[in-house]
């Protein structure tokens, strides 16, 4: 695989094209809004009547595709070299996921949906046991598995390219499986124009109709009053958060909010089960799971083709669409976090940690409201949430003691989550834009936090927000086409990996690998036994590391292979051999530090360094894991023609 990948800070096709697409489309919409919206919305329809089965097979294919991956032979490669470690811990990854993945939906559904359908279920009775029952169980199923699949595959086809094989960390890497090497012309740029669009707007609709529910919650709290104006100051004030959040980068801003929103959602969420019917909500957590597990495979295909009924789209239809539509934006968001991680447990760990909080929020929350309408008679929910969904929180967070401190945590959190959605889709649209970098200059990423607010005021002043929620959402059906395609790529690519892993481990030669002088068992001794210094490992791959890959591309060059030598900085040589249309060699030598261990150190020694060096090989792969420090000049060129070898029978085996 060619590593084409452009330099440069900014990428112009894309930056001032997107730009010039957003502003025309933000012009006809707040000119015509209920034009568009209408136009939209027949779009939708269409789609809706005609190509419901297709998203519903897309959605299922996708699920199935990311259970595959983690349980597969392709479980154990890693999204990076072979060396890499995560970059996060669990917790600070799982807050990092949930904030920008769902949290904001949580806060605004997780009283509405299931009062809506227990109130009105797609099938039966509303307002009765079984309705109850029905409306957790199709509440699991539109915020479980099947979302963060959505998410998972996307994020996993773009950590997989650019951290394991060098492509941009951009929506462009998706297509090499089919394209190769044109993701970096017209269609590559195409791609990311459309990946930037959808998160600005995706991330400026949730902002315009987010305020809606903060208002609510400060004019319960405060008395502010509801309307435009007010509105609009929270949209500046949330977008001046945003702005100092994603300028304090990745590790201090978005990273801090995460975890105080994830610590704030588990104290509202532990406070709720605590004064609420506890025992009640823990059976009915274990037989909502239950219940969605039994019914995973029947309702994932159930397109209610016996029952005629406009339920199916406008709730799971609309958000299959919805998820998809967000994908792009939430999909890089999470590859960039989840560096270092196995297929396995970035699989698993998508799919089932933030399913799984989500489903106990949905139950602990929903069950207590519809505990509250059916059982004690609080009718008035019902109707709170059939006149608004915005104020549903904090309607419900009346009925509970407290209710004052509860819905001012319920407030702060909706304003993080928008905040942590508003500064992490910033950074994803300014990397789109910058060939996938994140260490873009400080004004491109306040222009885009900025742009998405200012999208979302003249949105909100002029009507068009629906108009162009209902855009985004229809564009999910091209995504959807590509997403199939770019999946059954990756598992191609998975495949090719997994022969390259398989090719490594062969021995394709009877000599031991890595014996630095076989006539001389003491200096093997002595090399294991030694502990150099920054210097000793400095010269020795200066001098005799150096020399070895010089003699061995003199003698490819003699049977007309071209390669090229090259210190990459100070203590790392590297030997490559370009492979034209196929995989290319890289035989590289490292310097590293390490922790002196106390096994090795002779307590007398008071002069001893706290670090000593090693002088690593790595490959395309990453590291190796072997130190070839001490080895005489012979034997590294062993090496090198060994591993050559060794790639040259890998392009064997996928011919």
């Amino acid at each position: 695989m060619q590593n084409s990948k452009p330099q440069g800070k900014l990428n112009p096709p894309v930056f001032y094209t997107a730009i010039s697409l957003i502003g025309v489309l933000v012009l006809v919409t707040s000119l015509m809004p209920n034009q568009a919206e209408n136009w939209f919305k027949s779009l939708q329809s269409q789609i809706v009547q005609n190509a419901s089965w297709f998203y519903v097979l897309t959605v299922a294919l996708i699920l199935i595709s990311v259970i595959y991956l983690g349980l597969s032979r392709f479980g154990d490669i890693k999204l990076g070299p072979d060396h890499s470690t995560p970059d996060y811990g669990y917790i600070t990854w799982f807050a990092m996921l949930f904030s920008a993945g769902m949290g904001i939906g949580l806060m605004f559904f997780g009283v509405a949906e299931p009062v809506m359908h227990f109130m009105s279920p797609p099938v039966g009775d509303g307002e009765t046991v079984d309705a109850a029952r029905q409306a957790m169980k199709l509440t699991f199923f539109h915020w479980g598995l099947h979302a963060w699949a959505i998410y998972a595959v996307v994020a996993l086809i773009l950590a997989f390219f650019s951290y394991r094989h060098g492509l941009p960390l951009t929506l462009r890497s998706a297509l090499y499986p089919l394209i190769g090497d044109k993701i970096y012309g017209p269609i590559g740029h195409a791609v990311d124009i459309f990946a930037v669009i959808g998160t600005v707007f995706g991330v400026a609709t949730s902002l315009g109709y987010g305020v809606l529910q903060v208002n609510s919650g400060l004019n319960y709290l405060f008395d502010v009053p509801v309307g435009t104006a007010t509105q609009i100051v929270l949209i500046i004030g949330v977008t001046l958060l945003a702005i100092i959040s994603v300028t304090t980068g990745l590790d201090k801003g978005i990273r801090r909010l995460s975890e105080l929103n994830m610590g704030l959602a588990v104290i509202l969420l532990l406070v709720i089960l605590i004064l609420g019917p506890t025992v009640y909500l823990l059976q009915t957590f274990v037989q909502n799971t239950g219940g969605y597990a039994a019914d995973l495979v029947r309702n994932t295909f159930n397109l209610f083709a016996y029952e005629k009924t406009d339920w199916l789209g406008g709730w799971t239809i609309l958000y299959w669409g919805w998820w998809m539509s967000w994908a792009p934006f939430v999909g890089l968001f999470i590859a960039r976090v989840s560096r270092g991680r196995t297929i396995r447990e970035f699989a698993m760990g998508v799919l089932f940690i933030p399913s799984g909080f989500t489903l106990l929020w949905m139950t602990v929350f929903g069950n207590s409201v519809i505990d509250l309408i059916m059982n004690q008679g609080v009718a008035s929910l019902a109707d709170a949430v059939a006149e608004d969904e915005a104020i549903s929180l904090f309607a419900f967070l009346e009925n509970f003691p407290f209710s004052g401190v509860l819905s001012l945590i319920g407030t702060l959190m909706v304003i993080v989550f928008f905040v942590t959605s508003s500064d992490s889709g910033s950074m994803v649209v300014d990397m789109l834009c910058s060939n996938g970098s994140d260490n873009t200059p400080i004004w491109q990423r306040i222009f885009w936090a900025s742009a998405e607010g200012v999208v979302a005021t003249v949105l909100l002043l002029a009507g068009g927000l629906a108009a162009l929620q209902t855009m985004t959402i229809a564009s999910a059906l091209p995504f959807a086409v590509v997403l199939l395609v770019a999946t059954y790529g990756l598992i191609k690519a998975l495949r090719v990996d997994v022969v390259k892993r398989e090719s490594l481990q062969m021995n394709l030669r009877p000599s031991t690998v890595g014996n630095p002088d076989e006539s001389s068992w003491e200096k093997r001794l002595a090399s294991i036994l030694d502990h150099p210094d920054k210097k000793n490992v400095n010269d020795y791959i200066n001098t005799v590391v150096k020399e070895a890959m010089e003699q061995v591309k003199k003698q490819l060059a003699k049977h007309d292979v071209m390669a090229d030598v090259e210190e990459v900085k100070s203590g790392r040589f590297i030997l490559s051999v370009a492979m034209e249309e196929a995989y290319d060699f890289h035989y590289e030598v490292r310097r590293y530090a390490y922790d002196r261990p106390a096994f090795g150190q002779d307590d007398d020694d008071d002069d001893a360094e706290d670090v000593y060096y090693r002088a690593e090989v790595h490959l395309k792969e990453g590291g190796q894991d072997y130190d070839i420090m001490g080895w005489p000049k012979e034997a590294v060129i062993h090496d090198i023609v060994e591993h050559y070898q060794k790639h040259m029978h890998f392009l064997h085996s996928i011919r």
